[in-house]
């Protein structure tokens, strides 16, 4: 099955550039952009319905591309042609996840925190995935669920039971 927008020509420029028309359309006022390339992580930021938003976009590293899917030994010039277009691909994609989540939030299928809980950015400048998806491992590898109400101890709601 072929990837989406495998063989998009659209700039990385211009997929930045529709992000930010496509929140700004959506009602987002403020929207940044930062770029690590130590790190290969582009970062958008926006804020929507009284939230901060942050998607990161981790880039590909140039080397993963130093071979064709058959295992043949790119030019650097080749290489590079590659990186770039997977780059591309993933700036196309993120314009399609965020113009679907943030339709589906104008349509009343779901509400914003629900599209976009892993992105909204917390007081301490994590985001909300930063600090849940780790324990979603813990739980499943320890098959230990937290308990729902923390701080309560559970014999004293199981006490409760029955009781008018």
């Amino acid at each position: 099955m072929a990837r989406y927008a495998e063989d998009t020509t659209v700039s990385i420029k211009q997929s930045r550039a529709d992000v930010e028309s496509l929140v700004e359309r959506y009602g987002a006022r403020k929207f940044a952009f930062g770029y690590d390339g130590d790190k290969g992580i582009a970062t958008v930021l926006f804020e929507l319905h009284d939230r901060r938003v942050q998607f990161r976009l981790r880039m590909p590293e140039k080397h993963k591309f130093d071979y064709t899917p058959t295992g043949k030994s790119r030019a650097t010039s080749a290489r590079d042609r590659a990186w770039e277009q997977e780059c591309r691909r993933l700036w196309r994609s993120l314009v399609l996840v965020l113009k679907a989540k943030l339709e589906a939030v104008a349509s009343g299928v779901e509400t914003f925190e629900e599209a976009f809980l892993a992105q909204i950015v917390l007081p301490d400048g994590r985001t909300y995935g930063d600090v849940a998806i780790p324990q979603i491992g813990h739980v499943y590898e320890t098959r230990q669920m937290p308990p729902m109400l923390p701080g309560v101890d559970p014999s004293v709601l199981a006490l409760g039971r029955g009781q008018a």
